[in-house]
């Protein structure tokens, strides 16, 4: 594994700690950004690995996907987990959206979340 991949693997892994601890005090907004957060990282990892130039600034799951060619290989089942990780990075970013996305995250979803999210990581490291 290259430093570059290296970098984004590292601090995926930090995340999907720090999403764990988020669960565990109850703060479900930001269990979810976290989640998103990692996926990101990881599909930037995986960017890093196959492509030569550094990773776009953006944070559209699907996109990052895609320009890596990851998008195609992924089950139906990822592709609706990314679908509904896509719109957390920003919704969690802004007091508007704060109130609507909290009174749908609750501790049952928000494990879920955590579970698919964990999974989706390590099906991408063993592509790394």
């Amino acid at each position: 594994m290259n430093d570059r991949v290296a970098y984004w693997v590292d601090i995926a892994d930090y995340d999907y700690d720090t999403a764990k601890a988020l669960m565990e005090s109850k703060r479900y907004l930001y269990v979810a950004f976290m989640c998103h957060q990692l996926i990101e990282k990881m599909l930037k990892a995986y960017w890093s690995k196959v492509l030569d130039t550094p990773p776009l600034k953006i944070h559209t799951l699907s996109k990052l996907a895609e320009k890596t060619g990851l998008l195609e290989q992924m089950s139906e089942e990822q592709l609706n987990f990314i679908d509904r990780m896509e719109p957390l990075n920003i919704e969690a970013r802004y007091p508007d959206y704060k109130m609507s996305i909290q009174r749908r995250l609750t501790p049952e979803v928000c494990q879920y979340i955590i579970e698919e999210t964990n999974n989706l990581r390590q099906w991408i490291k063993e592509k790394l």
